[in-house]
């Protein structure tokens, strides 16, 4: 089988470039169903995240998720509940290609982020090629050698100290963009729930302006949508708009609210 190069994350945000600039919208994929990321998955996104930090993921359900996206035109980044060097492994392995790294804070863990998806002299990822899907278990005959075109690397900026930092975050080899985590970034902050409060924008934004000055892209969660237009007019490459669970909880609640409120005259429960 001759070695072919998957588009990553990266090409899809390079090509961006030629699209008049069109950001590349996106969603959370949490709910460890396999059928649900299907179904997210051919709904005309640019984007999915199948999320493993705060989402009941594991392994398993990260693969059946990855092999029931596969063939759908949308890109699939996966992010780890940590940056551990083995998990790193175990997630390239079984064919994870885009990574978004949660709570870098600082070169030395952006550069230990890019090292763990890079096998040696580059990098310090462990070799089992033989084993892994993500080599075809070794029906791909130049893998080892040309892996690290098959990984994009995006790193997660969401505290004050990575703010402080993102200039020279973004300045290491091998991290192809940055994500602003507005939600952890306000807890840092001392602004606990305030997504929204100007000190909270007034960062993001020196991270979108930081990250257009070193020619690398930029993304950001927001859900609000007057919040996310914000962003986009701000610079914003991609973004994630929604969530797999979000959007079954409100639309359970206004299917509860039309035809349980309605009919009992109460207010929903809030648990």
């Amino acid at each position: 089988m001759p070695f072919r190069v998957e588009d990553t994350f990266r090409d899809a945000l390079a090509a961006q470039k030629g699209e008049a600039g069109r950001p590349l919208a996106g969603m959370w994929v949490c709910s460890g169903s396999p059928l649900i990321a299907e179904l997210c998955a051919g709904a005309g996104l640019d984007w999915l995240l199948v999320d493993a930090e705060h989402s009941p993921n594991g392994l398993e359900s990260i693969l059946a998720q990855l092999q029931a996206i596969h063939g759908y035109p949308v890109h699939t980044l996966v992010r780890p509940p940590v940056n551990e060097t083995v998990l790193i492994k175990q997630y390239l392995d079984v064919g994870v290609q885009n990574l978004l790294i949660p709570m870098v804070n600082s070169v030395a863990e952006a550069e230990a982020a890019v090292a763990a998806t890079r096998y040696p002299p580059q990098g310090v990822r462990g070799v089992g090629s033989a084993l892994a899907r993500a080599a075809r278990w070794n029906r791909v005959p130049d893998y080892l050698s040309r892996a690290g075109e098959t990984i994009s690397v995006t790193v997660q900026i969401e505290s004050t100290a990575a703010v402080d930092a993102a200039e020279d975050i973004l300045k290491v080899d091998g991290v192809d963009a940055i994500f602003v985590g507005p939600s952890d970034l306000a807890a840092s902050m001392g602004l606990l729930g305030q997504q929204e409060h100007p000190e909270v924008r007034a960062a993001v934004e020196h991270c979108l302006t930081a990250a257009k000055a070193a020619g690398k892209p930029a993304g950001v969660n927001a859900f609000n949508p007057d919040t996310a237009r914000h962003y986009l007019d701000n610079g914003a490459n991609f973004i994630l708009v929604g969530a797999d669970v979000a959007l079954l909880a409100r639309g359970s609640e206004a299917l509860a609210a039309k035809y349980v409120t309605a009919r009992d005259g109460d207010t929903p429960a809030s648990y």
